[in-house]
């Protein structure tokens, strides 16, 4: 009896030991992935930032005479673990665009000024968020961020878009490169798809290649 019992427990150990080694070696490899991903990010955006400072001196002068408003647009959005951040971007529309409340962009939206939709077009609007990735509130690559006005509507027909809260959010995604810009509750829900396919594929290698694919579109003009 007292050997059955013996070999029950040394069975049970041993189980527990070889569960806990797998687990151990894939919290490493992700912790691994982690540290890989914001040492990428980070120099990649420090990179950008020293690269594009002239051209940051130039879109801000343009922006500054083209509308009248603050040059630098600051909104808040949900990043990782749903904590809140500041986006930063290069303002786009007028100044009271939102003036009834959130509403998405659309095809030829009048809030858009002309110079504000160059911008658009070849995402120069975007590029001051190089500094939340430098300071490490964002990544270059991850999910979209959105507004929580927006967020839990689309969690209340799709709930694993909460999904996307376990990485910080990205200057770009898959599912931007893929699918595009929204601009309803509904093609956010179609983009979802894709932002999942990341986050189930998570990896330096992938960044890269969403990052190539983001250049070849804003070469082409394909921003909106």
């Amino acid at each position: 009896m007292n050997r059955a019992v013996n070999i029950t427990e040394i069975t049970s150990v041993l189980r527990l030991n070889r569960w806990m080694e797998a687990n151990m070696a894939e919290l490493g490899e992700v912790h691994l992935f982690s540290v890989g991903k914001r040492l990428f990010d980070f120099l990649l955006a420090f990179a950008f930032i020293v690269c594009f400072l002239p051209f940051y001196a130039l879109l801000a002068t343009i922006t500054f005479a083209s509308s009248r408003g603050p040059v630098i647009y600051r909104q808040e959005r949900v990043g990782k673990n749903g904590k809140r951040l500041t986006v930063y971007k290069f303002r786009s529309m007028v100044t009271d665009a939102e003036k009834h409340g959130p509403l998405l962009a659309v095809p030829n939206d009048p809030r858009i000024t002309p110079w504000g939709r160059f911008m658009r077009r070849y995402k120069l609007d975007e590029t001051p968020q190089f500094f939340n990735v430098l300071f490490g509130s964002m990544s270059v690559v991850g999910p979209r961020p959105e507004r929580e006005f927006w967020k839990l509507q689309i969690e209340e027909k799709s709930p694993q878009y909460n999904r996307l809260s376990y990485v910080k959010p990205g200057i770009t995604s898959l599912g931007q490169v893929k699918f595009g810009y929204a601009h309803n509750v509904s093609d956010m829900r179609k983009r979802l798809r894709y932002d999942l396919l990341y986050l189930n594929n998570m990896s330096l290698r992938m960044d890269v290649k969403i990052i190539l694919m983001t250049i070849m579109v804003v070469l082409k003009g394909e921003g909106k």
